[in-house]
């Protein structure tokens, strides 16, 4: 195994207070991962009893953690799914029981200013993640990406601004910096749009901050890198290749380039840091904030710590549909997470090697209930 790049020793230890992970299995009754996980804990203080919170996106892989963590904290939460015609929340639909059962979840689209004006009303936080993020599709429907995360993201400002909304949490990405051109990245990295949905989170950030400046909005940029864990799609590196490892079908992995380099933070940190950021006093609104593990692996390195968490292992094979064309490549990112972690206490609390292991729990427990698409095919 190649070496995992440490950036710093986080020393610092949590406020005592009740695991947050354990906090949520306690209230939902919920084995979906497999994992005691009451060594992790959070800060006490970040608490939503009673606030009317509303999750754009909150069908999504990142959004339906949230929407649970938010609901073990008491929050009423208002969660925002993309409309379609199965009658499907997304994930929201996964979600034990207990906790779906306090959602209000409303199907419509961010595209969609009037109807989103009438959902942001008497919010008193929004954490705003609906987006297209498959950055495969948006070299195809680059369009698509612009209404949704550039023009979505408008129309979400205006009816915050318009009806005062105390804070919004808006969800940038990684991806707006490009390859490192130093490490770790700070927040003063230069932004590159190396892909046409870099491009329209770049300007989605820069219409945040520019609402912040203009109109002191109190809007926060959230910056989450690489996160991984359990519902997220194949389409995605972890997943995509965790699938063709634990399906005996599968006779080799398809994979796309295996040198870059990623910092992967699991989803439950993720989930961590939105909490963080919309809870604590004391933040700054308009500029972002990292949300990464602080260390990095290649993808050869990550498929490796799959092989031996999984007990298989079988030849790779480069798929070109997997690879990025070679000026949009990410070839390295690492995040400073410092800023976050000065301004709200938050910090990363699942190593790769746990967040892989929880992660390969949940696959196979889809995989035994044939919970999985029926094409192995690769999906942008």
């Amino acid at each position: 195994m190649g070496l995992f790049l440490d950036v710093t020793i986080l020393s610092e230890s949590w406020m005592s207070g009740t695991s947050y992970e354990s906090c949520i299995h306690n209230l939902v009754a919920s084995q979906e991962m497999g994992v005691s996980m009451d060594d992790q804990q959070w800060n006490p203080k970040c608490d939503y009893t009673g606030q009317n919170i509303l999750v754009t996106g909150a069908d999504g892989f990142i959004g339906s953690h949230l929407t649970e963590a938010l609901v073990a904290r008491g929050a009423n939460v208002t969660a925002l799914c993309l409309y379609n015609s199965f009658d499907s929340f997304g994930w929201l639909d996964d979600l034990p029981l207990r906790t779906r059962s306090q959602v209000h979840a409303v199907r419509g689209d961010v595209r969609d200013s009037s109807f989103l004006r009438r959902v942001v009303r008497r919010q008193d936080i929004v954490f705003h993640l609906a987006a297209l993020i498959a950055i495969p599709h948006s070299y195809v429907a680059a369009q698509s990406y612009v209404d949704t995360n550039v023009i979505g993201t408008l129309n979400l400002l205006e009816a915050a601004r318009d009806y005062q909304v105390p804070r919004i949490i808006h969800t940038s990405t990684s991806e707006v910096y490009g390859s490192a051109i130093t490490v770790p990245i700070t927040e003063d990295h230069p932004l590159q749009g190396q892909s046409p949905y870099s491009a329209s989170k770049i300007g989605a950030d820069m219409m945040a901050e520019a609402f912040a400046r203009s109109f002191e909005l109190p809007v926060v940029i959230l910056r989450p890198f690489n996160t991984f864990g359990p519902r997220q799609s194949e389409r995605a590196v972890i997943p995509g290749a965790l699938r063709q490892i634990l399906d005996p079908e599968a006779e080799s992995i398809q994979i796309g380039d295996t040198t870059p380099v990623r910092d992967f933070t699991f989803v439950q940190d993720t989930a961590a840091a939105f909490l963080a950021v919309g809870a604590a006093p004391q933040v700054e609104y308009g500029r972002p904030y990292n949300a990464g593990s602080g260390q990095s692996v290649t993808i050869a390195e990550m498929i490796e710590l799959l092989f031996e968490i999984t007990g298989c292992r079988k030849p790779l094979q480069q798929d070109s549909e997997r690879v990025r064309p070679e000026k949009s490549e990410v070839r390295a990112l690492l995040a400073d997470s410092s800023r976050l972690r000065t301004d709200t206490g938050w910090r990363p609390t699942v190593s790769l090697q746990e967040g892989l292991a929880r992660t390969v729990a949940w696959w196979r427990d889809r995989l035994l209930e044939g919970r999985v698409r029926r094409d192995r095919a690769f999906v942008s």
